[in-house]
């Protein structure tokens, strides 16, 4: 296993530095500067200064060695929107805002999805694996966004039960949590149905219940077991989805965390945050991807990873 993560470690800095040169030019031909937003005027001398002091008087060639050099010794560059703030500095405080809400909204996800696959799995009712079904259906189809507006719309302006804005209490975590997990919570129900079906119809659980194991037992020592594969397979990815995934959610419920964050700083042509930021957004990709495999290789050692 340790070979296969040091392989995979490799692949990752090889997909970072792919990443880091695409933002890279990408940003660099976008329309705009960051010294010009919000119709700035200024002076020729001044705005040439701006440029030498931030390097932008540079070929973009030359930039882009001068970035992946710092970049290796841990220097993202100050901010340009910011003035006299690190890029480093701005992911270090904003980082655990949108880590806690990604959090809420990871374990929301797996307790209710797992809840739901269970039941729509096991019952035999048929009126309510329908009405599960329609809801994995519209959780998967209608935008976060969407959601989020439709339950601000309700509950925060019309009934006044929840609040609207920032993260200060854990009523604040409700909405946003709700509206950025419930594309994930319709994927792990839906898995975890289909997954569960499959098992309980296997010949080892025959077996099981042939010697005399309570269905429970039979339910959550085998089937559940097996069953939650694709599930842990799927919560890496989810879980960096969850986290780079809260832009636009963030943004509608004025949370001051890092996905708003790197919002304002596209819309600022703010080009080391948005560097740094995606460049974090796509490590923490790279890592969840090989959590869930070690956490499914341990799960069943029938995986063999690097094989």
């Amino acid at each position: 296993m340790l070979k296969y993560i040091v392989k995979r470690l490799l692949i990752g800095c090889v997909t970072l530095f792919i990443l880091a040169t695409i933002t890279f030019f990408g940003v660099k031909a976008m329309p705009g500067d960051p010294f010009t937003q919000d119709n700035k005027v200024m002076s020729k001398e001044t705005y040439a200064a701006l440029e030498a002091k931030y390097g932008l008087d540079k070929p973009v060639g030359e930039q882009y060695i001068i970035y992946l050099n710092n970049a290796l010794h841990g220097d993202f560059g100050e901010s340009l929107s910011k003035k006299g703030q690190q890029v480093s500095d701005i992911i270090i405080r904003r980082a655990p805002v949108t880590a806690k809400l990604g959090i809420v909204a990871f374990f929301l996800a797996i307790i209710v999805g797992l809840t739901l696959g269970i039941v729509s799995a096991l019952t035999k009712k048929r009126w309510v694996n329908s009405v599960i079904t329609a809801f994995a259906t519209f959780g998967v189809s209608i935008p976060g966004f969407l959601f989020a507006m439709i339950m601000m719309y309700i509950f925060g302006v019309k009934l006044h039960l929840l609040p609207v804005m920032n993260l200060e209490t854990p009523k604040h975590y409700i909405m946003p949590s709700i509206a950025l997990s419930l594309s994930s919570i319709s994927m792990i129900t839906r898995l975890t149905r289909s997954s569960l079906r499959d098992e309980m119809h296997k010949d080892y659980i025959t077996l099981a219940r042939s010697k005399g194991t309570k269905e429970i037992g039979v339910i959550i020592k085998h089937g559940l077991k097996n069953a939650l594969l694709p599930v842990i397979t799927y919560c890496g990815p989810m879980f960096a989805g969850l986290v780079t995934g809260s832009m636009v959610i963030e943004t509608l419920f004025t949370i001051p965390g890092i996905g708003a964050e790197f919002t304002k700083s596209i819309t600022n042509r703010d080009y080391t945050l948005v560097m740094g930021l995606t460049l974090f957004f796509g490590a923490i990709v790279i890592v969840m991807n090989l959590v869930s495999d070690i956490v499914a290789a341990i799960v069943d050692p029938r995986i063999k990873l690097g094989k």
